[in-house]
């Protein structure tokens, strides 16, 4: 036991000290860029399925962009039957500002491609050739009016081909106080951002709710056709464009989600939806997976509680660290710093859906989202 103990510590410790500065949050867009000699053209692509609830928002956010050079937006509406389409036209003219917005009819994704990356790539193809970049963002997302500029700006003034915001979360359950920190910290464990942001790295991610995307570089990696079976899109992403040249991702408060994420049950089912698929679908990584956070995250507070001598102190000192690591995050979303002490548990409840979005794909419902079952997509 005492081994065991001496083991969980020192995983910490590489997390704390070792895993490109995860936890400190410290990778964000808070840094101004000087504006570029010349404002690029840009159009934003924005998939939507059966959004009413929220699109007027976010649409209304991408028309009231100050954005100095040309900027237009393409809605996919795929195949809504809540009149999505009809509430964003609505908004555009409302604002004066129809000729912004232009809203396609989408069509049934066909074999091998998601529903979201094919309407994706109709907006992509109504785009036209004309944008020198895509911005790819959701319709449940919210952007403020400088969003784009800053987006921009710092695309050009270090050369990138992917600028990636990742979106501030709804947070105001108990469910989604106790779970949505924990999801950006999990997620920045996976991929530290400045690790992703380095060059010299081969860690690759981005966000899904805002991507600033350079056109040529997209087209030379493929565009949407490259990714087009991938459930886990956002990350899909940001491979392709980093093979391409450099890509940032940053933490945000320029854009945030809109969509309620609900109770315990419905964000088990949103994170159920693309678990198993980060784990490649291998029943060997999952048994790994749900191993490996029961030992860095279940056995410290067992430890801690239960264990005599040094066995409770190592417990408790690892604890302590991974306490410590979620501080920077529930500063981020201003949450009490007592939510430090209830990760183990948080992570036994990701580490439950984990599994039953293996048993989902297994049952062939993996990746179910708006009445689409893409558990067979990659297989």
């Amino acid at each position: 036991m005492i081994a065991l103990g001496l083991l969980v510590l020192v995983i910490w410790l590489y997390l704390i000290f070792c895993q490109g500065g995860f936890w400190m949050a410290r990778e964000t867009d808070a840094m101004s860029s000087p504006a570029p000699a010349s404002w690029p053209d840009v159009t934003a692509i924005v998939p939507a399925r059966d959004e009413a609830a929220v699109i007027e928002r976010s649409i209304g956010s991408l028309l009231a962009q100050n954005y100095p050079g040309h900027f237009r937006i393409v809605l996919v509406d795929d195949g809504s039957s809540d009149g999505t389409g009809k509430i964003a036209r609505d908004c555009a003219e409302r604002l004066d500002v129809s000729a912004k917005l232009e809203v396609v009819e989408g069509s049934p994704p066909p074999p091998r491609w998601t529903g979201k990356l094919w309407a994706v790539a109709r907006g992509v193809k109504q785009a036209g050739p004309i944008p020198q970049w895509l911005w790819l963002t959701d319709a449940d997302i919210a952007h403020d009016p400088d969003c784009l500029r800053h987006l921009v700006a710092r695309a050009v003034a270090e050369d990138l081909v992917l600028n990636s915001l990742m979106a501030k979360l709804r947070c105001d359950s108990l469910a989604e106080r106790a779970l949505v920190p924990a999801f950006v910290l999990f997620f920045q464990m996976l991929y530290p951002f400045a690790r992703v942001n380095d060059p010299a790295s081969k860690i690759a991610a981005a966000a899904g709710g805002c991507m600033l995307v350079r056109r040529d570089a997209f087209e030379r990696a493929g565009g949407v056709a490259t990714i087009a079976s991938a459930i886990i899109d956002d990350c899909a992403v940001g491979a392709m464009m980093k093979a391409q040249g450099r890509i940032r991702l940053s933490l945000t408060n320029r854009s945030a989600s809109i969509r309620p994420y609900g109770g315990w049950r419905e964000i088990g089912a949103m994170i159920a939806r693309s678990a198993y698929a980060q784990l490649g679908y291998s029943p060997v990584l999952l048994v790994g997976t749900v191993l490996g956070m029961a030992l860095v995250f279940l056995a410290p507070p067992l430890m801690a509680l239960f264990g005599h001598g040094p066995v409770r102190w190592l417990g408790a000192a690892a604890w302590a660290l991974m306490a410590l690591s979620f501080q920077p995050m529930l500063r981020f979303y201003h949450r009490s710093p007592l939510w430090g002490i209830a990760l183990p548990g948080i992570a036994a409840f990701y580490n439950g859906a984990t599994f039953m979005s293996a048993l989902h794909h297994w049952q062939g419902r993996g990746g179910m989202w708006k009445g689409r079952s893409q558990a067979q997509l990659s297989r």
